[in-house]
C-alpha cells in the first residue's frame, strides 16, 4: 500500500469535505478517488468521513489524523528536497585538494564562489600536491582536487583545463632583470629550483625536457616545496625559477621575465574520481577553471602620482 498517496488523497477531501472538488483538484476521477479513501480506512480500520449525511464531514477519527497526515506530508517534502540538494551537491562535506603554491586571492575567489553556489556545503580545503591528491582520490579520501598536468593515473575524470603562462623569476639585480624577456639559453650555467619530482612528476619531467630542447641543462635541480624557500633559494644567487607571474608578486626583491624562445605554460584542472564522484565535484571543477582563468597580469603602469595608489605596487613586469 502507498501510504503517502493515500494520505495525500485524504489531506485534499478533508480540506474541500467534497469529492468531487478534490477528485478535480488532484487531477484524477471520483471513483478512484473514493476507492482511495476508503482502502485507507480499511488499512487504518477507522471511518474517517461521515457520509451520512448530505455534507461530507470529518470523523473525530479523521480531524486527529489530518493534523498529523500534513505534519508527515511536509516531512516527506523536506525529506526529498534534502536529498535533492545532496544529489546536486549543495550539502553535504566535500573534500577538496589544491596545490600548496595556490595563490591566497585564488583561494578566497574559489570558497567566495562555492559559498554562493552552495552556502549549505561544508568544504574541507587540503594543502596537497599533485601526487599526493591522485593517491588520495584513488584511495578515496579525497573528492575532488585541483592538479598540475600531465597525470598519468586511471579512474579520474578531468575538469575544463586552464594553462597558466610560465616565465623566468629571478633577482632584481640579476643582469637577465634588465631585458623585457629571456631565452632559456640564457640561463645556462644556472641552477633551476623547482618543486620536487615527487609532488608532480609528469610536470616536472615536462619541465626539464623543455629547457633541454632550447638550450639550457640546469646545473643542478633544487628542490622547494613552498615559495618562501624558493624565494631564499633564488636570491642566494646562482638559481633561478619557472613560475607564474602571480608568484613573484609575494617578494618585492623578485623580477618575472617571459620565455620567448620556448613559451611555457603550467596545466591545471580539477581532477575527481570517475565512478561514483561526490555530486560537487564537476560544480567544483567549473568553478575552479573559471577562478583560474581570471586574469593576474598586472596591470599597465600607472600615471597617478605613488601618493594615490590605494596599496604599494610589489610587482613590475618592466623592473
Amino acid at each position: 500500500m502507498d501510504l503517502l498517496r493515500h494520505l495525500r488523497h485524504f489531506v485534499v477531501v478533508a480540506h474541500e469535505l467534497h469529492f468531487g472538488r478534490a477528485a478535480e483538484l488532484l487531477g484524477m476521477a471520483q471513483p478512484p478517488l473514493s476507492q482511495s479513501i476508503q482502502r485507507l480506512e480499511r488499512e487504518l480500520t477507522v471511518e474517517l468521513f461521515d457520509r451520512s449525511r448530505r455534507q461530507v464531514r470529518l470523523t473525530t477519527a479523521g480531524e486527529l489524523l489530518l493534523g498529523e497526515a500534513e505534519e508527515l506530508l511536509a516531512g516527506e517534502g523536506r525529506l526529498r528536497s534534502l536529498m535533492a540538494q545532496i544529489r546536486a551537491g549543495e550539502l553535504g562535506v566535500l573534500r577538496a585538494g589544491v596545490p600548496p603554491e595556490t595563490p591566497a586571492v585564488t583561494l578566497r575567489s574559489l570558497l567566495d564562489g562555492l559559498t554562493a553556489r552552495a552556502p549549505g556545503l561544508d568544504v574541507e580545503l587540503h594543502e596537497l600536491t599533485t601526487a599526493e591528491q591522485v593517491r588520495m582520490l584513488a584511495e578515496r579520501t579525497l573528492d575532488v582536487g585541483l592538479v598540475h598536468h600531465p597525470v598519468a593515473a586511471d579512474g579520474l575524470r578531468f575538469g575544463a583545463p586552464v594553462d597558466v603562462p610560465l616565465g623566468v623569476l629571478l633577482p632584481r639585480t640579476s643582469p637577465l632583470a634588465r631585458d623585457r624577456a629571456v631565452t632559456l639559453a640564457s640561463l645556462a650555467g644556472l641552477d633551476l629550483v623547482a618543486a620536487p619530482r615527487a609532488t608532480a612528476p609528469g610536470w616536472h619531467d615536462h619541465l626539464l625536457a623543455v629547457c633541454r630542447q632550447h638550450g639550457w641543462r640546469p646545473t643542478r635541480v633544487r628542490p622547494a616545496r613552498n615559495p618562501e624557500f624558493l624565494f631564499g633559494l633564488v636570491l642566494a644567487g646562482g638559481a633561478v625559477a619557472v613560475e607564474p607571474a602571480a608568484v613573484a608578486r609575494r617578494e618585492p626583491r623578485m623580477a618575472w621575465r617571459p620565455i620567448v624562445d620556448a613559451p611555457l605554460a603550467k596545466r591545471t584542472s580539477a581532477a575527481w574520481p570517475e565512478r561514483s564522484a561526490h555530486p560537487a565535484a564537476a560544480m567544483f571543477g567549473q568553478l575552479a577553471a573559471d577562478v583560474l582563468a581570471e586574469p593576474t597580469a598586472p596591470e599597465p603602469p600607472s600615471t597617478s602620482t605613488p601618493a594615490a595608489r590605494p596599496w604599494p605596487v610589489l610587482f613590475d613586469t618592466t623592473g
